[in-house]
């Protein structure tokens, strides 16, 4: 299995097509006089739009991402890029080695969302931490987002947990890992614990999990009014997740050939899934978003990171027990509010850390990088 440094370059072509692109962009007038009410705002997205094309300095966040050391592992004949940041002990070597800990993220995310909480983690001196509790970290992109390829078959969180076993064991060497995710992620991160326990010192999530499987144990009264509240907000929030699902070749066409498309689709998500308030810049900066919606363009992907969708029913709906120690940090978002304890100790049946501090949405890891660290440094200290 072979391991190359990689290095993120766009060509100057690609971003002067981009930018020829935004500034021919047709915009549509808002259905509904309430802000966002309908989606992304096209005032919104006209300024991002004009930013985009001339503002926005991709040269700097080219350089700012590859100041993290990335690579390409060859596993079974498809690609996978990944972040390895070791940990940095200053003035403190001794003592055990520095457990390793894999990040995944989900969508419309990519590695750049872990990159905050990656430094806190490898290198926790430099954030007012113990410079003893440093790990080392690896941060995966997903099958078929930016630099990694799909799959040989269907995407599914249990096919991905294997790739990323391999990637940790017999590529990057490591006996014994710590895993950790959100969204997908967390979806790969329970798998990881399942599958391979012999590993796996520890899982720590940030997405609820819900057995599909309750022939065992029917649901309590808490537990079904959690699931039908669940049930009413997936049918307001889920438009985009059923074309995707059913339709993704046809959304794929015309997000591939219009980057303010592609900016909407994925602001409209940070939006409503961040703990944001309304106010999508309060928890992503505009160079930071710009960042991520670049890689997607530059790399051509937002049709393949669709594939985990269409694959969806592929998924083994019941998850397998956990029984490696497990942490959940519920992250603040409607989808999760009221979600009882009881659901996750279904699935970890070794559930030592449970935490709802009310603050940071889907993309926790990148709203509260200090407290997702200060949480996982608290689980996986006596795990080392």
């Amino acid at each position: 299995m072979t391991v190359t440094p990689f290095r993120i370059s766009v060509s100057e072509d690609v971003l002067r097509d981009l930018r020829a692109r935004l500034t021919r962009t047709l915009f549509t007038e808002p259905s509904d006089s309430a802000y966002w009410a309908a989606g992304t705002d096209p005032g919104w997205l006209r300024e991002l739009v004009a930013h985009w094309a001339d503002g926005f300095d991709w040269a700097k966040a080219e350089d700012q991402l590859n100041a993290f050391p990335q690579f390409r592992a060859d596993i079974a004949g498809r690609a996978v890029h990944f972040v390895h940041l070791r940990a940095r002990r200053g003035t403190a070597p001794d003592g055990p080695a520095p457990l390793p800990l894999i990040l995944s993220h989900g969508w419309p995310s990519s590695f750049v969302e872990l990159l905050p909480l990656a430094e806190r983690l490898a290198d926790p001196g430099a954030h007012g931490g113990d410079p003893a509790d440093a790990v080392d970290v690896v941060i995966p992109s997903l099958p078929g987002f930016l630099y990694s390829d799909l799959p040989d078959g269907p995407f599914t969180r249990r096919g991905v947990a294997e790739t990323w076993h391999t990637l940790m064991t017999e590529v990057l060497g490591y006996e014994r890992y710590g895993a950790f995710g959100g969204d997908i992620g967390g979806g790969v991160t329970q798998w990881l614990g399942a599958l391979h326990p012999e590993a796996v010192v520890g899982v720590h999530i940030t997405s609820a999990v819900v057995s599909a499987d309750f022939d065992a144990q029917p649901p309590t009264a808490r537990e079904s009014a959690y699931l039908e509240a669940l049930d009413a907000y997936d049918r307001e929030d889920g438009g985009y997740s059923e074309i995707m699902c059913t339709r993704p070749d046809t959304l794929a066409a015309a997000l591939r050939d219009s980057p303010a498309g592609l900016l909407a689709w994925i602001s409209d998500k940070y939006r409503d899934w961040s703990d944001c308030g309304g106010d999508l810049e309060t928890r992503w900066d505009r160079h930071t978003l710009l960042t991520v919606v670049t890689l997607y363009w530059a790399t051509g992907t937002i049709g393949s990171s669709f594939r985990q969708y269409y694959d969806y029913h592929r998924h083994n709906r019941a998850v397998s027990p956990v029984r490696v120690p497990a942490a959940v940090t519920l992250s603040h978002e409607p989808a999760y509010a009221d979600y009882p304890r009881s659901l996750a100790e279904r699935v970890f049946h070794d559930l030592r850390h449970w935490s709802t501090p009310g603050r940071g949405g889907h993309f926790m890891a990148y709203e509260e990088p200090d407290q997702v660290a200060g949480e996982l440094r608290t689980f996986f200290r006596p795990l080392r």
